[in-house]
This record gives structure tokens, C-alpha cells and sequence, in this order.
């Protein structure tokens, strides 16, 4: 059980409170994450990732371990830590402005 970690303009969207369960088939990427998490939740699509390229949306940051998986390739395999469900994968809001 993979637990996801949203920030609050994406709660309000999928109406859960905080943290996301997701069940994993296989390597526990980053880009494995967020196809389930766009599965359960297609409302999620685009927010995240752009809808053609995949990319991730700027202002939007990928967490676990405390280590930024951001700019890390998609395919990259995650923690132990993260697919054991022992932490969370976050997925955090930027902030800008002066």
C-alpha cells in the first residue's frame, strides 16, 4: 500500500482529506504513483502532469524520504521506505510571489 500525501487545491478536487492510498503492481516510480493516482482519481488528470507531454506541472513538487524526487526521471525506482507504505510520497504546492 503506497500512502500519497495531496496538497489542499487537489483535496478539494478528489474530496479526501490529506492522504491517499494506492495499490502498486510492480516498481514504485514516480510516474507508477501518479498513473494510479490518476486511475482512482481522473479528476487528477492534468493537474499533475500535463495531458500530452507527462510532464509535471511547475509548482508542483514530488517528495519521499525528505529527498526531492522532482527533477529525478520518472521511471526512477523510490524508497523502500515509500513502497512499503512506511513514508509517505508527498506531492507538494510552490508557492511564488514576492
Amino acid at each position: 500500500m503506497i500512502r500519497v500525501l495531496l496538497p489542499a487545491h487537489l483535496q478539494s478536487l478528489t474530496k479526501v482529506r490529506t492522504e491517499v492510498e494506492l495499490d502498486l503492481l510492480g516498481p514504485v516510480t514516480t510516474r507508477s504513483i501518479l498513473d494510479a493516482l490518476e486511475a482512482k482519481y481522473p479528476v487528477l488528470c492534468g493537474t499533475i502532469r500535463d495531458h500530452v507531454t507527462l510532464r509535471r506541472r511547475p509548482f508542483l513538487r514530488f517528495f519521499a524520504c525528505e529527498q526531492d524526487f522532482s527533477l529525478h526521471p520518472p521511471d526512477s525506482p523510490l524508497p523502500d521506505s515509500v513502497a512499503t507504505g512506511a513514508e509517505p510520497f508527498l506531492i507538494i504546492g510552490g508557492l511564488a510571489g514576492g
